[in-house]
């Protein structure tokens, strides 16, 4: 049957209803003959089934995902959030018109219930309907049982239909809502406090990225969305709050790929007093917490590769960069590209740069990683050039006192020690000005830079993509598998 024929017929029924007195879309309509009482107490389908007991007086609400009639005698499955239980529907229970109005009520139509629980002679727990309200009619069916939603496109456009026909797909957002919490607790256990920073500002900045542009009506103002909270973080350490966090969304109106959608979440933590070294340490503990709070046990199981995470390797940038293309931290664009493309035809970086994206980086690092993507690594010894924000090393001011942690190929935390000399760092993001292409060069934060002539300590700061994350500990090889609403093009 096509689907308009199938919208009509059920459009039908919710006709026949109405003319019934019987309104489908209101929890606490009058039935025919009087209002139905007693929908106080509802409780959810696990809480019934576990403490299930014979003859427990109940009410439950869901929507129906199976029918079957046999005679004057039907059986529902009915499912929320929690669980999934039968129905039972007799006649003699219900009497002949209200039982008879069940030829209204399909698969997909969401029902509120009240009735005696119990166990039918092949064992499953049951409920038999005493009294029964359509609380929602569905004009749509579901996808089929069996068929599911196999258009990948098609599931993340119809997430709603997704979740309904993919159960796996639910234990994902699920496990990534319990990691968020975890990551909470983490912190909070830590005596970190939980911020909020603006996602509107008026110049865009803690990170390299293109901006997505807004406008303020009442104020005539060109803002930004924010491509990280950096910036406003540190000016809660100028003001005194030494340990902070922020689980905060970001926009980057850049390229959307497997591992990049352009609204993301990242974690950013701020801890006064500290270096890299002692993020790094953070990171670690961190990471077993998670895993030991899921699984029980400090590893994961990630694209078919066991991964340890009780022991993390770190790596040198500077020498891998060396060994490998013999490329040297004070080595110009034009060095790398030659260099490059000799020890690796074929490659390509974006000509109206003056200097490497991160990104450009990113990729180049995990490739080199690649032999060791079977366990954590932390790569330090980064380029200065590369970390206009970073403390620079003491013994080697070519490099900077940064990581990047990788994990299964992915890039999934980036972390330093903070500058907070306000003449370099303004020295420094005034060169960075000059090196970034004209859509993304902005004007100095004159605020921030004020805040850190006021004196910010010392400090250690970690970004941690979430969802990232997320992909790691759920097995999920594309970030739209752990993003409920990845962005997409228009449908035609």
């Amino acid at each position: 049957m096509e689907l308009n024929e199938i919208v009509a017929q059920r459009i039908a029924k919710l006709n026949t209803l109405r003319n019934r007195q019987v309104e489908p879309y209101n929890m606490a309509a009058p039935a025919k003959g009087g209002a139905v009482s007693g929908w106080t107490g509802r409780l959810r389908i696990s809480e019934v089934l576990t403490s299930f007991t014979e003859g427990r007086s109940v009410q439950i609400s869901g929507r129906i995902m199976a029918k079957r009639q046999h005679g004057k005698a039907v059986f529902c499955d009915l499912e929320d959030s929690t669980g999934k239980i039968q129905l039972y529907f007799k006649e003699d229970f219900l009497g002949e018109e209200k039982f008879k109005l069940l030829e209204n009520v399909e698969v997909a139509d969401f029902i509120m219930v009240k009735g005696d629980t119990f166990t039918t002679r092949t064992g499953e727990s049951s409920i038999k309907v005493l009294e029964y309200n359509l609380i929602c009619k569905a004009i749509r069916p579901l996808p089929e049982k069996w068929h599911g939603l196999k258009d990948v496109e098609l599931r993340y456009r119809q997430r709603y239909l997704d979740l309904i026909a993919n159960k796996e797909v639910v234990s994902v957002f699920r496990r990534r809502s319990q990691i968020t919490k975890l990551i909470r607790e983490f912190f909070d256990s830590r005596g970190y406090l939980e911020v909020e920073t603006p996602m509107m500002q008026f110049i865009p900045g803690g990170a390299r990225g293109r901006p997505f542009k807004t406008h303020h009506n009442e104020y005539n103002l060109q803002l930004y969305l924010r491509i990280a909270p950096e910036l406003y973080l540190k000016r809660l350490l100028v003001g005194g709050l030494d340990r902070v966090y922020e689980i905060n969304r970001n926009f980057r109106n850049e390229g959307i790929s497997t591992r990049h959608n352009p609204e993301f979440t990242m974690l950013e933590a701020y801890t006064a007093y500290a270096d890299y070294r002692d993020v790094m340490k953070l990171t670690e503990e961190l990471f077993r917490f998670l895993a030991k709070s899921l699984f029980g046990k400090e590893e994961i199981v990630y694209q078919g590769k066991r991964i340890e995470l009780s022991s993390f390797e770190e790596v040198s940038f500077a020498e891998m960069m060396k060994k490998q293309y013999d490329i040297n931290p004070d080595d110009k664009l034009e060095t790398w590209i030659k260099k490059l493309k000799d020890g690796k035809p074929g490659i390509i970086i974006k000509q109206e740069r003056k200097r490497a994206s991160r990104s450009f980086v990113i990729n180049l690092i995990a490739e080199l990683l690649e032999p060791r993507s079977d366990k954590p690594v932390f790569v330090t010894d980064l380029f200065s050039e590369l970390c206009p924000l970073a403390r620079k090393k003491r013994d080697n001011p070519l490099l900077s006192e940064r990581f990047e942690l990788f994990i299964g190929g992915l890039e999934v935390a980036n972390a330093y020690s903070e500058l907070n000399d306000p003449l370099q760092q303004r020295a420094r993001l005034q060169e960075e000005l000059k090196n970034l292409p004209p859509e993304e060069a902005k004007s100095l934060d004159e605020d921030f830079l004020t805040a850190l002539e006021h004196g910010m300590p010392p400090a250690g700061g970690l970004g941690i993509g979430i969802d990232r994350l997320v992909m790691l500990f759920c097995d999920q090889a594309s970030i739209r598998d752990v993003i409920l609403f990845p962005l997409l093009k228009p449908q035609e």
